[in-house]
């Protein structure tokens, strides 16, 4: 019995039941509270495309949640910081079901790597933010005064390997220039020439799009990724780019399992042989543009940059 082996492993009896959620989204709402008794929510964030239980691709707002199903999450999550007296900028993590209940998963009392997105749909500076509460001023607006302008996804660019099950890589980056054009941001620690190290975390940048809409959101992010130059380590670029054309994420109809029932390395292949040469021609080229042309009279007019391999 479940409570004998808790009695012999623990000496304490008492046994757990967690629900369990079989089609989770993970849905996490950012919250903001000063030293004045103010906490806000600045809706949330869906994080559900991921590989290994760690995100990889996070949009906001949530494709899925009714304006009402918004209001309840964020004040779900205003109650949980204000239970602990919170100051500062935290994120509330749940988990929703297919039924559309949500579940509070953990809270992370610090500024999330998808931040970024938060920032674009509401044109706050989350870092600035938090570093005036700490100073002890209060939060310059009210709940009422949010309000969500379009839509923002990211991509975080790992040093990953999406062929051989997301396996690091490491190497030097012998090329590399991130995208540019309205609505695009790229935060990245790295620049052409430097080494990728096994000793850290992966990710080499996060790539952020926002647009008008959902469909323009994505959109910019597909040109930003074909637009984006990284040869020198295998990153995760192929296969957001994959994420991004698949039906399930463009209907907003995925979960949790999105890798598990969606990708298989295969979808990425047909990597020809051309590239080998568009990859020549690429670390050749002395000038920024000239790579676009090149590459397309070689690859048949496909002039997506991080798909040259390393060979």
């Amino acid at each position: 019995m479940p409570s004998a082996r808790a009695t012999n492993a623990f000496g304490d009896g008492s046994v757990f039941i967690e629900k369990y959620v079989a089609g989770p989204r993970h849905i996490e709402v950012q919250v903001m509270a000063d030293t004045h008794g103010n906490t806000c929510y600045l809706f949330e964030r869906e994080c559900s495309v991921q590989r290994r239980h760690q995100k990889v691709v996070e949009e906001a707002p949530s494709a899925v949640l009714t304006p009402e199903m918004r209001k309840r999450m964020g004040e779900a999550a205003v109650a949980v910081a204000k239970s602990v007296n919170y100051v500062g900028a935290g994120t509330v993590e749940f988990l929703l079901d297919e039924g559309g209940d949500f579940y509070f998963m953990e809270m992370n009392t610090r500024l999330q790597v998808e931040h970024p997105v938060t920032e674009m749909i509401t044109g706050l500076d989350l870092v600035k933010l938090q570093i005036r509460v700490a100073e002890g001023e209060k939060l310059p607006f009210k709940q009422e005064d949010l309000k969500i302008n379009g839509h923002a996804i990211e991509v975080r660019v790992y040093a990953e390997d999406p062929m051989n099950n997301f396996l690091p890589d490491i190497g030097k980056l012998t090329t590399y220039r991130p995208p540019q054009g309205p609505g695009v941001r790229v935060d990245d620690g790295f620049e052409e020439g430097m080494d990728i190290p096994i000793h850290y975390d992966p990710m080499i940048a996060k790539l952020i799009t926002h647009g008008a809409t959902r469909d323009e959101a994505i959109s910019r992010m597909e040109r930003a990724i074909d637009d984006y130059a990284i040869t020198g380590v295998e990153t995760t670029l192929p296969f957001c780019r994959y994420v991004m054309g698949h039906k399930a994420f463009a209907s907003g109809k995925y979960d949790t399992h999105f890798v598990r029932d969606h990708f298989k390395p295969e979808v990425l292949e047909g990597l020809d042989a051309y590239e080998a040469g568009a990859a020549a021609l690429v670390a050749a080229a002395s000038i920024k543009h000239a790579a676009r042309p090149l590459l397309a009279s070689i690859a048949g007019g496909q002039s997506s940059l991080w798909k040259l391999r390393r060979r």
